[in-house]
């Protein structure tokens, strides 16, 4: 699933506006539109703050396999 797509389930999973999420992040609702829409690139201290936000891992958000090995694990 593709970033954009898996902002904007998380978001509605969560019962959460766009205008809530982006007062969260601390930018314009539009701003944050443009992330759920795949018109723009998440930065990192955003996708982070979501991690947060929804309890949930970087990979989770990124849709990375669970089974994904890092090294010197």
């Amino acid at each position: 699933m593709e970033v954009y797509k898996m902002l904007r389930m998380l978001r509605n999973k969560s019962g959460l506006t766009q205008k809530q999420v982006a007062e969260y992040l601390g930018m314009k609702q539009q701003q944050y539109s443009n992330y759920e829409l795949g018109l723009r690139c998440l930065p990192i201290d955003k996708l982070r703050s979501l991690c947060l936000l929804y309890s949930v891992s970087a990979d989770y958000i990124l849709a990375l396999p669970a089974d994904l090995e890092y090294p010197g694990s």
